[in-house]
C-alpha cells in the first residue's frame, strides 16, 4: 500500500513538471530514491521529436527491445488475455554480468495519453545471483501542446537489484541511472 501511495505521489508531481521546458535530446533526471528503499528510484523527463503514436508503438513493442534498449540481449513475451504481457528480459551487463526478471507489461492509451507501467513478477527456478529483487515503473507520454509531431515523455523506475557483492554497487547504477540516458539515446534512434 505505502508503494502505490508513493507511486500515485509521484504521478502527481509528474504531472506537475512540465516536459515542455526540457529542449529535444536533453533528459532532466532526479534520484527520487527514499531512504527506507533498498534499490533506487529515478525520474525523468524529455522531449521527443516523434509523434506521440509512434513512441507509444516503439516502447509498447517488447519482442524488439533487443534491438534497442541498452544491455537487453532477449526478451520472449507472451500476451495475456486482459491485453497485458508477460515479458521475460535476459540483460548483459558489464562484466559478463547477466540478469533475468519477467515484468507484468500494463499499457493503457488515449488519444491524449500512452501510459505504460511495468511490475516485476515471480519466476520459477531462477536463482537470487541470476535475477533482481525488484523493479517497477511506468512511462507517462502525451503530446507536446505547442507542436503535436513532437512527445512529453514522463519516466520512473524503481530497481532494487537485490545482494550486490562489495565492490560492485556500480551495477545499480548501470541498470537505472546511468542507463536512462543511453535508453533515451537509443529510443530517438530507434524513432528515426
Amino acid at each position: 500500500m505505502r508503494k502505490m501511495l508513493l507511486t500515485a505521489l509521484c504521478c502527481a508531481s509528474l504531472a506537475s513538471a512540465h516536459a515542455a521546458d526540457v529542449p529535444e535530446e536533453s533528459v532532466n533526471l532526479q534520484d527520487i530514491s527514499q531512504s527506507n528503499q533498498a534499490g533506487k528510484s529515478f525520474l525523468a523527463n524529455t522531449t521527443v521529436n516523434a509523434p506521440m503514436a509512434k513512441v507509444c508503438s516503439t516502447i509498447q513493442d517488447y519482442a524488439n527491445y533487443p534491438q534497442f534498449m541498452p544491455n537487453t540481449a532477449k526478451t520472449v513475451v507472451k500476451l495475456l488475455p486482459d491485453h497485458t504481457s508477460l515479458v521475460d528480459f535476459t540483460l548483459h551487463l558489464p562484466l559478463g554480468k547477466v540478469k533475468q526478471y519477467r515484468l507484468k507489461m500494463s499499457p493503457k492509451s488515449t488519444p491524449k495519453s500512452c501510459e505504460l507501467s511495468w511490475k516485476l513478477q515471480a519466476w520459477e527456478g531462477l536463482k537470487t545471483e541470476e535475477t533482481i529483487a525488484d523493479t517497477s515503473g511506468f512511462w507517462l507520454l502525451t503530446p507536446k501542446p505547442d507542436n503535436p509531431q513532437q512527445t512529453l515523455v514522463k519516466y520512473q523506475v524503481y530497481t532494487d537489484p537485490g545482494p550486490v557483492p562489495l565492490g560492485l554497487g556500480w551495477i545499480v547504477d548501470s541498470m537505472s541511472r546511468d542507463s536512462i540516458p543511453k535508453m533515451f539515446e537509443a529510443l530517438r534512434k530507434r524513432l528515426q
